[in-house]
């Protein structure tokens, strides 16, 4: 099949966002009894999961402070759980367990989960919540633990798998996705703002209408795109602050400790839920007893055996590189400078000790191998879906972004011309309106 000079709908990165969108466009066309050959395109520099889902950690969740957040995420989660054999998806349910600082926080989650109908349990109190957990796993010993928000729904999915299956089901119905080809720019129509046509590394393709779905490349497409690189930001103070960057890179701490995945079956010999914790307990060294550190601390773990072992990861740190500056390429474990330290290792394993006891000396097993990744954030840390461009559509999804296997195809049904509730909350205009999501006291920038 030869280079095409023309399609309908040209969508980049094949991640996704932009298979998701794909198998939705795809739909669409087929509900209306038109052709989908030739029409949809996926373009991505490199090839399927090549990105940022290609290492996801892979949690799906709906522990979100953010009204707007959980109800999109309730939409995704509706989404893997519709067919979890093609997107290797483990319904196995997610635990938020929080020391007092969270407490509050954790119990509005709970609370409005009730009201939309998401499964989940709430247990308050220090002697409840180890109660609860030691049902669970009877070696629990995590100190100040005050409240456990059990979620039913949710688990995780293996990542690079789920998103072939993904692209299985968006090429099964005609969609054709092509690697190799990269994104230079775009050339606009003389008249308006629309995109005549996309340049590429292998020539020029006319199009109707794009969506990008770059994952943290998304600082390269705005720019390309002449969107401002920094902007005014009106907080929920009706404080205006001029001159924010719009993007900011945080680097992600992920890894695998290399025992037998087994090892985290729960009391019944069963796959536990997503275990994440935070906490402001004192964390000490699982190899020296020395103070890691005596402020708010946080991990997350599954066994997975995808991964050979468990696997999980901690709180990211900003990248104080210039924005413009940072290079995302090449991308995850092979960057030279972007993967997760010594210290990451270190703590996570130690934080692993601190909750079971089951881990107390496996320092030794943790995989040295290079692992992590960045991710590209907006100006609040969460998401901005929104049509830039008379026919251009981003997805910038502020690294929430694998769990959220239903964006791309609402994103898809918008640009069809239904416009989305789950999707108002996150147009680019709330920072300039000063219609931002709260923040919620935990130490991930994304919860």
């Amino acid at each position: 099949m030869g280079f095409p000079d023309r399609a309908e709908f040209i969508i980049v990165g094949a991640g996704i966002h932009g298979l998701s969108a794909a198998w939705r466009l795809a739909e669409r066309l087929i509900d209306r009894g038109e052709e989908v050959e030739g029409r949809i395109i996926v373009l991505d520099k490199s090839g399927i999961a090549s990105g940022a889902s290609g290492i996801a950690c892979g949690v799906v969740r709906n522990n979100y402070f953010q009204p707007a957040m959980r109800n999109l995420m309730a939409h995704s989660v509706g989404v893997w759980e519709s067919d979890p054999e093609a997107f290797s998806y483990h319904p196995v349910g997610y635990m938020q367990i929080s020391c007092e600082a969270m407490r509050n926080d954790v119990a509005q989650i709970y609370s409005e989960q009730q009201a939309i109908g998401y499964e989940s349990v709430f247990i308050e109190g220090e002697q409840a919540s180890t109660h609860y957990m030691r049902g669970i796993f009877d070696d629990w010993q995590a100190k100040g633990v005050t409240s456990v928000l059990h979620e039913k729904r949710g688990g995780y999915a293996n990542n690079t798998t789920s998103i072939y299956g993904l692209a299985k089901k968006a090429e099964a119905l005609g969609v054709r996705i092509m690697s190799g080809v990269e994104v230079k720019g775009f050339v606009t129509e003389d008249t308006s703002a629309a995109v005549a046509a996309v340049d590429t590394n292998r020539g020029m393709i006319a199009c109707d209408h794009v969506i990008v779905g770059a994952g943290p490349w998304v600082r390269d497409f705005w720019n390309m795109l002449d969107l401002p690189k920094q902007i005014a930001v009106k907080d929920l103070d009706g404080t205006v602050h001029d001159n924010v960057d719009m993007w900011r890179f945080w680097q992600l701490e992920e890894g695998v400790l290399q025992v037998d995945p087994g090892m985290l079956l729960t009391n019944d010999g069963k796959m536990p839920p997503v275990i994440h914790v935070d906490t402001d307990a004192p964390l000490y060294s699982d190899e020296d007893k020395s103070l890691i550190t005596d402020e708010m601390w946080g991990i997350y773990y599954k066994p997975d055996w995808h991964f050979g072992g468990i696997q999980g990861g901690a709180a990211p740190y900003k990248v104080e590189t210039p924005v413009d500056d940072v290079a995302i390429d090449p991308y995850g474990p092979s960057s030279p400078e972007f993967v997760s330290s010594h210290e990451f290792a270190h703590m996570w394993v130690s934080a692993l000790a601190h909750c079971q006891s089951r881990f107390e000396g496996k320092m030794p097993k943790y995989h040295r191998e290079p692992s992590g990744g960045i991710g590209c954030f907006t100006p609040d840390s969460f998401p901005v879906f929104d049509r830039v461009r008379d026919n251009v559509t981003i997805i910038a999804d502020s690294n929430h972004g694998y769990k959220m296997l239903g964006v791309g195809r609402l994103v898809a049904d918008e640009v069809m011309g239904d416009e989305q509730e789950l999707l108002k909350p996150f147009r680019f205009d709330r920072f300039e309106k000063g219609e931002l999501h709260p923040t919620s006291s935990s130490p991930f920038p994304w919860s």
